[in-house]
């Protein structure tokens, strides 16, 4: 069973991913290795001018799956998931995503690396992995970068939850709109105005210039957060409590060690 659909629109010059895996559209393996795989096949599509990411249904994501941020399984997980951050990266297409309601964890980091975020009122925005005991490796270093430490703070220690007003006012967004319905028609006049004009050739080159202190803290610090997620943080009790108090529905006991 396929996680993501993949569509064309505008004579293929606009890439469309679906996130496409039930209510929560989770982001587990399978799923990150066919975003994957649909990224690696566009290294040789000349004429994609934009790619879009949106969720099937009433929300984008839940987040990555829990169960795969288990000590066994968080290495894995990281390497794919980070996988898809570094294609992004090297194809230099610009990026668009459409939110509406839950866009959580991961499932946030993913909009979060897109060049323009559109939400509709129903969005719920968070990075709550510290709830877990555990951090975020890419909304770390986005975050910081898009809106500023003091803001980036606050959402990455307090693991708070915002609504799309407030992601619109601290500057995470570029727009919001009434429903999902108006947000598809708005966001194809607005690719129509400021995308489908213009040399796909160009807009990487645009995309490679605007990014390139974004894609070196990127290239520099995923790598490095990998590495104390794996190696320092899952060696602590509370991070192991954190995840398994989640799996079993049970509030964390911490040890603060």
């Amino acid at each position: 069973m396929q996680k993501i659909r993949v569509e064309y629109a505008y004579e293929g010059s606009v890439a469309q991913i679906i996130l496409d895996a039930g209510k929560g559209n989770v982001l587990d393996d399978i799923m990150m290795n066919e975003i994957i795989d649909t990224l690696t096949s566009f290294k040789t599509r000349n004429d994609l001018k934009l790619i879009t990411f949106e969720g099937a249904g009433n929300h984008f994501s839940f987040g990555a799956s829990v169960e795969e941020h288990t000590k066994e399984n968080a290495l894995k997980m990281l390497t794919t998931f980070h996988t898809i951050f570094h294609l992004l990266i090297d194809l230099h297409i610009p990026t668009l995503a459409k939110i509406s309601g839950q866009c959580l964890g991961g499932g946030l980091e993913l909009p979060l690396m897109c060049n323009f975020l559109f939400a509709d009122k129903t969005a719920k925005l968070g990075q709550p992995e510290i709830i877990l005991g555990v951090f975020a490796p890419p909304a770390s270093i986005i975050l910081p970068l898009k809106i500023g430490n003091a803001r980036a703070e606050e959402l990455l220690i307090t693991g708070k939850i915002i609504s799309a007003e407030e992601a619109k006012n601290i500057g995470l967004l570029n727009e919001i709109y009434e429903s999902k319905e108006i947000m598809d028609i708005e966001i194809d006049q607005w690719i129509s105005k400021n995308i489908l004009p213009k040399s796909a050739s160009s807009l990487r080159y645009a995309t490679r210039a605007v990014r390139a202190s974004f894609d070196y803290f990127m290239n520099k610090n995923l790598p490095a957060f990998t590495d104390m997620f794996v190696n320092e943080l899952m060696e602590t009790e509370d991070a192991n409590e954190g995840i398994n108090s989640f799996l079993e529905k049970r509030i964390p006991f911490w040890k603060n060690k």
